[in-house]
């Protein structure tokens, strides 16, 4: 344990985001998401619900503030899945104002999510449990 480190940052994920950079995006995903066929980078983070370790996350990690949504979910045709009120709650209540999240269908975030820096494999049961965040930057 490190003192002032959030209790579900391991040290595979604290590695990680240490090593991203300005516009890398992380993936936190759901326990029904291919996420070691996906991930060039996979972080285990198993049993744990994807708000929680988002909210985790987002103890360390700076939103781009240079883009318009810093964060997408994975969207079904019907509508924003139950799960993105919880991600919505944890992004402005690190940001400490209402975050704008684009929606992405399924495929498309696969693809994406191919191409993001990490990929954090949760335990998240509910469907559609996915979002990308893309990393800021912190100013002197």
């Amino acid at each position: 344990m490190l003192k002032g480190l959030h209790p579900l940052i391991s040290p595979p994920l604290l590695a990680v985001l240490a090593e991203m950079g300005h516009g890398d995006e992380l993936a936190v995903v759901d326990a029904n998401f291919p996420a070691a066929a996906v991930a060039r980078r996979l972080v285990h983070a198993g049993g744990l619900p994807a708000p929680a370790v988002l909210e985790a996350v987002l103890t360390l990690l700076p939103l781009d503030d240079f883009v318009s949504c810093p964060a997408a979910i994975m969207t079904p045709s019907q509508g924003r899945p139950p799960v993105a009120a919880d991600f919505q709650q944890a992004l402005d209540a690190a940001q400490g104002h209402a975050v704008a999240i684009e929606d992405i269908e399924r495929f498309a975030f696969y693809e994406r999510a191919a191409g993001a820096y990490a990929v954090i494999a949760t335990g998240e049961t509910r469907l559609y449990g996915c979002i990308l965040v893309r990393k800021g930057v912190i100013r002197p």
